[in-house]
C-alpha cells in the first residue's frame, strides 16, 4: 500500500508569502506562526510593523525564502480592544514643517518611566479635564499668563522669591494659626476708612520716634 502525504513539504528556498495565525512567542523573540496550510513557521517582526502582534492575531508573512521570513503586518487582531504600538529602539514622530495632531474622543494619557521632555516652538493643549502628577517638577518660562476661575494650592511649604510682587483684589482673607512675621525696609499701610488692631497684648515701639497724629485721640 502506498502512503500519499496530505501536505507537501515546502521548498525552503522558495519565496514565502502567506497568511497565518500567531500561536506563540519564542524566547529568542521570534513568533511561532501556523499558516493557512497548517505549516508551522517562525519569523521575526518586520521593522515596519509597528503594531505589536499578539497570540491569536492573523498576520501576513513574507520573505525571499523560509530562512528570511518576516511578519510584515497584522491583518486582524484577536482582541481589537487594545492596540499597542511598540518598537525596540527610540521612536520619533515627525511632521517636518507640518503639524502633528493626536486626537481621541476619550482619555489621552502620557506616562513615562524616566524623563518626560516636551520641547516645541508652540505647544497647545485643550482638555475638558487634566491631571498632572510628578514626584519632582521644575517649570521655567520667560513669561506666564494664566486665566482661571478658581485656583487652589495645597502644600507643606510655599516659597516665593521675586523682585516685585503686585496683588490686586476686591477682598482678601488670611488666617495664620501661629506666627506671622514681616521684615521690610519701609512699611506703609493706608486704609480708606478704618484700621483696627486688636490683641491681648499690643506693643508699638520705635527706636527714635513714635508719632500719633489725628484730629481726635482717645486713650483708655
Amino acid at each position: 500500500m502506498n502512503v500519499v502525504p496530505l501536505r507537501v513539504a515546502p521548498d525552503a528556498s522558495s519565496p514565502v508569502h502567506t497568511i497565518g495565525t500567531i500561536r506563540g512567542l519564542r524566547p529568542d523573540g521570534q513568533f511561532a506562526i501556523e499558516d493557512e496550510s497548517g505549516i508551522a513557521r517562525t519569523c521575526r517582526r518586520a521593522a515596519s510593523c509597528l503594531l505589536k502582534p499578539q497570540v491569536g492575531d492573523t498576520v501576513l508573512v513574507s520573505g525571499p525564502d523560509s530562512y528570511r521570513m518576516f511578519l510584515i503586518a497584522v491583518l486582524e487582531q484577536a482582541d481589537a480592544a487594545v492596540s499597542r504600538i511598540e518598537i525596540d529602539g527610540a521612536l520619533v514622530l515627525g511632521g517636518n514643517a507640518h503639524p502633528v495632531t493626536i486626537e481621541s474622543e476619550g482619555k489621552v494619557s502620557v506616562r513615562s518611566g524616566g524623563v518626560l521632555d516636551m520641547a516645541a516652538a508652540q505647544w497647545t493643549m485643550r482638555a475638558g479635564s487634566a491631571d498632572c502628577r510628578a514626584d519632582d517638577m521644575r517649570f521655567t518660562a520667560r513669561k506666564v499668563d494664566a486665566t482661571m476661575g478658581t485656583m487652589k494650592l495645597v502644600g507643606k511649604v510655599f516659597e516665593t522669591i521675586s523682585e516685585r510682587v503686585v496683588q490686586m483684589t476686591r477682598s482678601a482673607l488670611r488666617i495664620v494659626d501661629e506666627v506671622d512675621q514681616s521684615r521690610v525696609g519701609h512699611l506703609d499701610c493706608k486704609a480708606r476708612d478704618t484700621v483696627r488692631i486688636h490683641a491681648k497684648h499690643t506693643m508699638v515701639t520705635g527706636e527714635d520716634l513714635v508719632k500719633i497724629d489725628a484730629s481726635q485721640i482717645h486713650m483708655g
